[in-house]
């Protein structure tokens, strides 16, 4: 789930703005996070491992959206409904703003959920998985302070 919004928010900028810097970070952002969403299914899957997230009580849309009758599963640093609902209705300087800003909050939710994964014992025993949760957690940072700058030269006090 957590990939699949990172996607639905590079989806966005096509048609939100014409901005060749957010375009060019958007198709990257995109590559990788299906990248890593096919490595994960390979990785679960050789391990007999369902690759559907499991919902308590709801189904998986409504889980995603918010919307469920129980406390929706959002995990950590994913867009609340209202701030996707903002970014798919903002155009221009103010999609940029907005899509830098979710897409940093999104990234640091990464990086705290490979954090909570390299804080399990036994972890570093799958080298496989330790490599991937390095190259995410390499990737998100570098990523990062790719959008801080953007953020900073472009459409802070603007």
């Amino acid at each position: 789930m957590h990939h699949a919004q990172a996607v639905e928010m590079t989806e966005l900028i096509g048609s939100n703005t014409s901005n060749k810097d957010i375009a060019l970070l958007g198709a990257r952002i995109s590559q990788s996070q299906l990248d890593e969403m096919a490595f994960m299914k390979r990785w679960l899957e050789l391990r007999g491992e369902t690759t559907e997230m499991k919902m308590s009580g709801t189904d998986s849309h409504h889980a995603h959206d918010g919307h469920s009758s129980g406390a929706p599963m959002r995990m950590p640093g994913m867009l609340s409904p209202d701030q996707m609902k903002e970014l798919k209705n903002a155009k221009g300087q103010e999609f940029d703003r907005l899509f830098l800003e979710g897409m940093i909050q999104h990234h640091e939710g990464a990086l705290l959920m490979v954090k909570d994964l390299f804080d399990s014992p036994g972890t570093g025993q799958d080298a496989e998985l330790f490599n991937f949760a390095s190259d995410v957690d390499s990737g998100q940072r570098a990523e990062i302070k790719t959008m801080q700058n953007l953020l900073s030269r472009k459409y802070v006090n603007k």
